[in-house]
């Protein structure tokens, strides 16, 4: 069975799943492996890896850690064509439907696509919307493309029904890393209600009440990423994950 299928397997076992975004420019090896180690034993569905802005030119290498430490499915969140790895069990293949910079909605894909073939890494195709947030956000920064009003529902939901009727498999709703505000549940469930391919969220979800309504109003996979470089907020984690998996007792 296919990374993504097994994934939304266990998504709808649980009620929802969730993943851990990491950038591993924020952690030396030693510590990647420790909070791999630390995040897999809290029961997460999954472990997203990339970033919009990465400097170290080992990506590959922390990929490698990760995996070794880690007993749930590792997938590649690509900034940049630089992030593929054939060590990874499936990579998101990106499209930034939001905006209109042609590099981020069809021009690396081409460049991408041959290596990925290659490394046989399994492609699941992402529409990622990014919304406004409160503050510019890097992947805003980098990618040039301007972010959805979070005010206008049926702007958002005509991007993800095009995204549907495009054959992607999911749709990736994102605040950007560090984000003020979190995705409007509102919005959340708009979409929900309007296409019938899985949803995930991300960015700027700082509680697990939060987590909780977004999943309520029909996300099938809740990422949170920076919120945990503070090791001092790793004590939530099973309160996320309580709060994600609706339909499991703990």
């Amino acid at each position: 069975m296919q990374v993504f299928n097994q994934l939304l397997k266990r998504a709808n076992k649980k009620g929802a799943g969730y993943f851990i975004l990491i950038d591993p420019d924020t952690r030396t090896p030693k510590e990647l492996t420790e909070f791999v180690k630390e995040i897999c034993s809290k029961n997460i569905d999954g472990i997203l890896i990339g970033g919009s802005l990465i400097v170290d030119s080992s990506f590959n290498d922390s990929i490698i850690a990760v995996k070794k430490a880690s007993n749930v499915p590792v997938i590649i969140f690509p900034g940049s064509l630089q992030q593929i790895s054939p060590i990874a069990d499936a990579i998101l293949f990106l499209s930034v439907i939001s905006g209109r910079n042609p590099q981020y909605l069809f021009g690396d894909h081409v460049i991408a696509a041959p290596n990925i073939k290659k490394y046989n890494i399994e492609p699941i195709s992402t529409g990622y919307m990014l919304f406004q947030s409160g503050r510019t956000t890097t992947a805003e920064f980098i990618t040039n493309t301007k972010p959805l009003p979070p005010h206008k529902p049926e702007i958002a939901m005509a991007h993800a029904l095009a995204a549907q009727y495009l054959g992607m498999k999911t749709v990736y709703l994102e605040a950007g890393s560090g984000a003020d505000h979190s995705v409007p549940t509102k919005i959340v469930k708009a979409i929900s209600s309007y296409i019938d391919i899985p949803i995930i969220v991300g960015g700027g979800i700082k509680t697990p009440d939060e987590a909780r309504e977004k999943v309520e109003a029909g996300a099938k996979f809740i990422v949170t990423g920076n919120l945990f470089d503070d090791y001092g907020n790793l004590s939530n984690l099973e309160d996320f994950v309580k709060a994600i998996h609706t339909k499991e007792s703990y």
